[in-house]
C-alpha cells in the first residue's frame, strides 16, 4: 500500500511551491476554465473541509462554514495553513474512526487520507502543466489511483433507486505495470430520472466486473500513465489499447461525467 500521507504532504509542498512562484492568472491547461489562482483556491477549500470533518469527526457536515475566498495573493498562504491542518488532523485519527463523506464506501477517516492523497496528486500535476515543470508520478500510487478511480468514483454498482444501470453487452479490461494489476469493467449507460430536481440522466458508465474471457478491449499501461488518463491528464498514447479505440473513448467518458 502507498504512503499515503508521505505522498499528501510531498504534493502539498509542491503545488505551494510552484503557485506561490507563479502569476496568479496563468491558465491551467488540463482545467480550461480555471486560472492557477482558481487551483490554488479550490486545494485550499478541499482541504480546509477535510480538516474539518478529520478533526471533530464529524457525522455531516450540516455545521460546516465555507471559508471566504481571499485576494489572490494570500491564496498560496491559505493553502498552506490547510495543508498543515489537514496532515495534523489526519496524523491523529486511526484509519477505522468514522466520519462524514460523501461516498457510501467512504465514512471513515482511512478512506479521507486515501482520497486526499490522489486529490493532491492530481492537482500537482495540474499546477506543474501550468508552470511548464512536470515531475514523474510515484508507479504505486498511480497503480492506486487507477483502483480508486475505477472502484470509488467510476463503479455505478451503489444506484440510487431513481436510477439503472443499461450493460450495453461489452466489457474493458484495463491493466497496469505488466499485469501486476487488472480491472475488468461491463461497458453501460446510466440512465433515470431524479425525483428531486426532476432532471433526466443518460451517459456512459461502468460496472467493475468478475474476469471476462474476451472483451471488447484491453488497456495496457503503466499505473502512472493508466491514472493519469482517466483523469484526463495525460495523453490515450502513453497506453496500449487492444481492440477496440472506441471503448477507450468511452472509459473516458465515463470517467468525466463520474468525477465531475
Amino acid at each position: 500500500m502507498p504512503d499515503f500521507m508521505a505522498s499528501l504532504e510531498g504534493d502539498s509542498a509542491r503545488i505551494h511551491e510552484l503557485v506561490s512562484l507563479a502569476v496568479p492568472a496563468t491558465p491551467v491547461p488540463s482545467c480550461p476554465e480555471w486560472t492557477v489562482a482558481d487551483l490554488t483556491w479550490h486545494l485550499a477549500e478541499v482541504q480546509h473541509l477535510w480538516a474539518s470533518v478529520v478533526e471533530d469527526l464529524l457525522p455531516d457536515i450540516e455545521s460546516y462554514v465555507r471559508p471566504a475566498r481571499p485576494d489572490d495573493g494570500e491564496l498560496p498562504a491559505m493553502l498552506r495553513r490547510q495543508s498543515a491542518r489537514l496532515l495534523e488532523a489526519l496524523s491523529s485519527r486511526g484509519d477505522d474512526e468514522s466520519c462524514w463523506s460523501w461516498h457510501p464506501l467512504g465514512r471513515s477517516v482511512g478512506w479521507v487520507r486515501r482520497r486526499q492523497a490522489h486529490e493532491a496528486l492530481i492537482h500537482r500535476v495540474d499546477a506543474e502543466l501550468a508552470v511548464g515543470a512536470p515531475s514523474p508520478v510515484d508507479p504505486e500510487m498511480g497503480a492506486d489511483g487507477v483502483d480508486e478511480i475505477l472502484t470509488q468514483m467510476m463503479d455505478i454498482d451503489d444506484l440510487p433507486d431513481w436510477a439503472r444501470f443499461e450493460p450495453e453487452g461489452s466489457a474493458a479490461v484495463i491493466e497496469v505495470d505488466g499485469g501486476r494489476a487488472s480491472w475488468s469493467m461491463t461497458l453501460g449507460r446510466f440512465v433515470g430520472e431524479s425525483p428531486v430536481s426532476g432532471n433526466s440522466y443518460d451517459f456512459p458508465a461502468i460496472q467493475v466486473a468478475p474476469p471476462v474471457e474476451r472483451p471488447a478491449a484491453t488497456l495496457r499501461g503503466s499505473g502512472a500513465d493508466v491514472d493519469l488518463w482517466l483523469w484526463g491528464r495525460g495523453p490515450l498514447e502513453a497506453i496500449e489499447v487492444e481492440g477496440d479505440r472506441g471503448v477507450a473513448a468511452f472509459i473516458r467518458a465515463a470517467a468525466v461525467e463520474a468525477t465531475q
